[in-house]
């Protein structure tokens, strides 16, 4: 199992509106892909400036491939991400999952 992690920062008053955007529109779109076996979503205030971590787990990178094209570690956004994000973090990084409860 592969986690493919993404970091983003929102200023503070707009949080909210974004984790009702991720609900409504990033993690269905995550769960559509074959080989998706979850997605999670971080939230930490940190005065200002809200940061973001997304975590989606899945089967095998070709099926990150499916999510996220052939070059698997260029981030992916939503037009809808200018409306909130500070930047946009050019990649994510993703782990192998080697241990589990």
């Amino acid at each position: 199992m592969i986690v493919r992690m993404w970091h983003g920062r929102v200023a503070s008053e707009k949080a909210q509106a974004y984790r009702e955007f991720t609900n409504q529109r990033a993690i269905p779109d995550y769960q559509s892909v074959p080989g998706n076996i979850s997605a999670y979503v971080l939230e930490r205030r940190e005065g200002d400036i809200t940061h973001f971590i997304t975590l989606t787990f899945w089967e095998s990178l070709e099926a990150i491939r499916g999510f996220a094209g052939d070059d698997l570690e260029q981030a992916k956004y939503y037009p809808e991400d200018q409306d909130f994000l500070l930047e946009f973090e050019p990649r994510v990084v993703h782990y192998e999952v080697v241990g589990k409860s």
